[in-house]
């Protein structure tokens, strides 16, 4: 076993996570007795789609982008891993290849628990089954809702929500302001909608106009989140 070598904000970032947190002492000292800090330079990869699972992660700092690739060679943004988010579970319950790749989107901190140590916290903490099964089931009610979005929503409502979300998980309140601290220029969020850049740029100077949003050359600034969830709820 080794002591995490986290920095103080580090350890705050997964100690204070919304799953993490709920934890009992005992599971979230184990975890933090047993996991490795990793460091990653923006766009190291981290896994690739089809390699065998090693380790269960958290994300301590930064974020990591999972992704995958569609048929016509094109990149595909699935989610960002935001600081307290643990991934990479799956595949090592069910023993299958990673099921994306997942490289580092900025400098970013991981801490990273290895196969064998995965399975004997499992052994030694039957508490872990089920907040992992929770934390599984969460996933997947999220993933039922991005198939309605696509299915029944404009572009324009889903990029709002995708926008508050990315303040909810990355912004950075100054004065009337939300800065959202993601790096992520306008291709990043039109991979993440399944959209072309050119129609997310258009909706985001749309959003400007009625004053929900600034646009930065690799930033979002938020300055009315009631007019981003009126957009989103159109």
């Amino acid at each position: 076993m080794n002591t995490p070598a986290l920095t103080i904000d580090e350890l705050h970032n997964i100690e204070t996570g919304a799953w993490f947190s709920k934890l009992s002492p005992t599971l979230r000292q184990d975890i933090l007795a047993r996991g490795r800090v990793r460091r990653l330079a923006d766009g190291d990869a981290l896994a690739t789609r089809g390699t065998p699972a090693e380790s269960w992660c958290g994300v301590a700092r930064g974020a990591v982008r999972i992704s995958s690739t569609s048929l016509a060679g094109k990149p595909i943004t699935l989610t960002y891993a935001e600081p307290g988010t643990w991934f990479g579970d799956i595949a090592l319950f069910d023993g299958l290849p990673r099921t994306h790749d997942a490289d580092a989107h900025g400098a970013t901190t991981l801490l990273v628990v290895s196969r064998h140590d995965f399975k004997e916290l499992l052994a030694r903490h039957v508490e872990l089954y089920d907040a992992l099964l929770r934390l599984n089931c969460r996933r997947l009610r999220l993933m039922f809702d991005q198939l309605e979005d696509i299915n029944t929503r404009p572009l324009q409502a889903r990029l709002a929500r995708q926008v508050l979300l990315l303040a909810k998980s990355y912004g950075v309140v100054q004065g009337d302001e939300i800065r959202i601290g993601l790096a992520l220029a306008q291709e990043d969020l039109a991979q993440l909608l399944g959209a072309s850049r050119q129609r997310v740029n258009q909706e985001l100077k749309g959003f400007e106009r009625e004053g929900a949003v600034r646009v930065e050359p690799t930033r979002l600034v938020v300055l009315s989140r009631e007019k981003l969830l009126a957009i989103a709820g159109r």
